[in-house]
């Protein structure tokens, strides 16, 4: 998708010095990337304490049988 966007340069210069990426449209990818990913991990600490699992149930053991 192309749109345009107004960023902050500052903080543009500063991702792409300490990411090493190369180029502005590198550095937004990958905090986009970045920010879905953590939100997806908070999503799931959400979570916590608040399922509960079958009597019995072994979630290593499930790994160990794929």
């Amino acid at each position: 998708m192309r749109t345009n966007i107004v960023l902050d340069d500052e903080l543009v210069e500063k991702a792409l010095r300490c990411s090493g990426l190369k180029t502005k449209r590198e550095v937004v990818h990958k905090a986009l990337k970045e920010f879905v990913e953590n939100r997806k991990r908070l999503s799931l600490l959400d979570l916590e304490g608040k399922i509960k699992f079958a009597k019995g149930y072994d979630h290593r053991k499930l790994r160990e049988e794929q």
